[in-house]
This record gives structure tokens, sequence and C-alpha cells, in this order.
């Protein structure tokens, strides 16, 4: 799969971007733009490795439709409010693409093939491996998740930490 930290590429140098903000609408602009399908997970606090680069953009905000990072929302090229602690990874859905956008004369920013981890105590209940009531373990017990809220990112996080996808 395409997975790794972040990166972009402005002003003759790659630079990272923070996890402040950025979401599932983010990470598929990401993964369009890259050509790696669709959006899998988003993974804040440096889950990939913190980088040595500059930070270059952070509070980055995307509706979803648009063609580059870039074009989405941010605080601005170099302005930003966190350290490397906060790099942002995105994993994809597919390999990695064939088509790119930086330019011809630079390398692909670096790229990590990675599994999730499977930490979480949850299962599903009253179905299959990959459907059915969600059920956390908590305090020595499973209890059952309050739907409040709940959408489709909350539903692809558990679907992930239980490997259907």
């Amino acid at each position: 799969r395409c997975a790794g930290r972040v990166e972009v590429f402005f002003g003759g140098k790659w630079g990272t971007v923070c996890d402040d903000y950025f979401n599932m609408r983010s990470a598929n602009v990401v993964c369009r733009q890259l050509n790696c399908g669709h959006a899998v997970s988003v993974l804040g606090l440096s889950y990939f490795g913190p980088s040595g680069k500059d930070i270059q953009l952070d509070d980055v905000r995307c509706r979803g439709w648009e063609s580059h990072l870039w074009d989405c929302w941010h605080a601005g090229w170099g302005r930003h409010n966190c350290g490397h602690n906060e790099d942002v990874g995105v994993i994809c859905s597919a390999a990695r693409g064939l088509a790119t956008t930086e330019p011809p004369t630079t390398p692909a920013p670096p790229t990590t093939v990675t599994e999730v981890p499977t930490t979480l105590p949850l299962r599903l209940a009253d179905g299959d491996q990959c459907a059915g009531r969600v059920e956390l373990f908590y305090k020595g017990s499973w209890g059952t998740i309050c739907d409040d809220s709940w959408d489709l990112e909350d539903a692809q996080v558990v679907c992930r930490s239980l490997g259907c996808g």
C-alpha cells in the first residue's frame, strides 16, 4: 500500500505536514493526489517517525474535493505551531501509483509500507468477523459503544483495527 509520512515540496525543498485538524478528507486528497486510491487511515503523532525537515504545512483543512493538498485551507507555507512529534502520516488503499506531482528532478517522498497494529480491545458481536455490534473491553468486561455522533470515519477505524479493510 501507499503509506508513510506526508511531505510536500515547496520553496525548493521537502517538508512535513502537522497533524493538527488533519482528517480523512485531507487524507483522501493526499491518496488521490498520489494515485493511491482512497484513505484508509490518518496517523498522527509522528507514527512513521519524526522528520528533520522543515514543517511546511499546519492546520490543513480539506473539504475532500481538492486536487492537491496545498489547495486545501492551511495556515500558510512554513507557518506552524507544532513540532515534529506531530508529523502526520497516511495509509491509502492502493499500491503506489505511477503518477507523480513533484518536479521530475526531485526524488519521491519517503514511503513506508506498514501494517496498523491491532491492539485495541474491541470486537464485533452478533455478526461475523467483519460485521456486527461494536463492543469495547473496559474495566474487565465487554460493553457497547453509543452511536451518538458515530460516522463512517469511526467505522473505518474499527474495521482497520480488526483487519477488515
